[in-house]
Parts: C-alpha cells; structure tokens; sequence
C-alpha cells in the first residue's frame, strides 16, 4: 500500500449491492479500512462515528441526494475546526458536465462515473489522499506570502488582508501550488500533475472550476489576484512587495 496513504478509512455510500461489495472487497484487499452505507441517514451515521479519510458517495440514493450528504460533512468537518480532513469522491452514473460542476462546487475532490474500472477507482483514492491527507509540520514548513495574501504550511491557513480563507485540501493545494509559483503562468496540464497527480477526462472542467472557488473565496477581501491566461493557464502574477 502507498506509504502516504496507510491506515486511511473509506467510507463507501452506495445502494446498489453488487458495486457496494466490489469495492469494499477491492479496497480492503488494497490494505484500507472499509465502512459501508446504502442512505443517507446511515451515511451520515457511520461517517460521525468511523471518521474516514475518503467517502466513496454515490448520488442518487434512496432516501436523497449524495450531495447533500457531501454538504453536511462538509459543515460538520469545518464547524469542529480539530485539523482532521475528509475528501469525498463522487461515483455516479450521472456524467453531464454540470453533474460535473456541480459535485465538484459542492466540496467533491474528484468524480467518477458509472461502469468505472476498480483499479481506476484505486488509483484515484490514492491520489485524492496522497493530496488531502495533511502531514505533520516539520523544519520545511513555511510562511507564502503575495500581496496581502497569506498561506502558512505549517497550520494550514490562509489569510487575506488580515481575514481567515476557509479552504478545502484540493483548494488549498492548488492555492499553494500557484503561490510557490508566483510570477508564473502555469498550463492546466501542469496544475492537474501537480495539484490531482493523474490525468483525468474532465481535467480542463476540474481546473477552470476549482480556479473559480479560489477566486470567489480570494476577491471577497481584495482586488483579483489569479490571472488567466487565455489558451495557456493561470498564475498568481509578481506585485510590489509580494511573492512567495
């Protein structure tokens, strides 16, 4: 198992037995700690009481909508402020783009449609934990500063002109990653390597909806501060007195 992602717990919400059980036999044989859920309710339910890392959420289900349930762990997770994380992918057989959009809006750090491969689904829980997992600080840890923009690795916040930035691990990832690269203009395909680790279908829809959130949260307090170059990437560009 990924060094980086041992002894993680995966919460599986899923109402349609057959994929329900591959998963959970998948994961587990992939060395994770597996939780099952066919509702809402008891989604809600096991995530209180197990506390996983990832919750697998389907969309449609009996007694509502996975996004709500997205919603409410969200809210919970961020009202208890204890450091602890919780990344959510979506698995679903509903695969418009503003299905897309709209998982992701919700706080979905990924999105996966129905059939899917198992191996793909591996693959994307490790790479969705390797980049919302948090690490201890260490020696390495630093302050990134641009403009009036403020990111400290080592307590993962981030402030602008003075006032705390709620973000979520992939906003916060992408976030410092364009701060370390500060005066640069960066290709999607580069944040996708950098920031998801892996290629992915919808690449172009989840970097242009991600850079949305960071400005929505960012401009509340200030002037914009993420360029977009058009047909090439973004980029926080060098100010007076700013950088990293």
């Amino acid at each position: 198992m990924d060094a980086s992602t041992a002894t993680a717990t995966v919460l599986i919400v899923e109402d349609e037995p057959g994929i329900a059980d591959i998963l959970r036999i998948t994961l587990k044989y992939n060395g994770f700690t597996v939780h099952s859920a066919a509702t809402c309710k008891d989604a809600l339910t096991s995530a209180r009481r197990h506390r996983p890392d990832l919750v697998l959420l389907d969309v449609m289900l009996p007694d509502g909508s996975g996004w709500e349930v997205c919603r409410a762990l969200r809210e919970e997770r961020a009202a208890e402020d204890d450091g602890s994380d919780l990344a959510v992918i979506f698995v679903t057989a509903r695969d418009a783009p503003r299905d897309v959009v709209a998982g992701l809006a919700l706080g979905g750090d990924d999105y996966i449609t129905k059939p899917f491969g198992v191996d793909e689904v591996v693959a994307r829980v490790h790479a969705v934990l390797r980049r919302t997992r948090r690490r201890p600080a260490g020696p390495s840890t630093r302050v990134l500063r641009h403009g009036d923009l403020e990111m400290d690795e080592g307590t993962y916040t981030v402030r602008r002109a003075g006032q705390p930035v709620e973000l979520t691990p992939t906003e916060y990832n992408l976030l410092r990653h364009l701060l370390r690269n500060a005066g640069r203009i960066l290709t999607k395909e580069q944040l996708l390597q950098h920031v998801w680790q892996y290629d992915t279908a919808v690449s172009s829809t989840v970097v242009e909806t991600y850079i949305s959130y960071l400005r929505r949260k960012l401009d509340r307090w200030g002037p914009p501060l993420i360029e977009t170059r058009r047909g090439v990437g973004y980029g926080l560009l060098a100010q007076e007195g700013g950088g990293a």
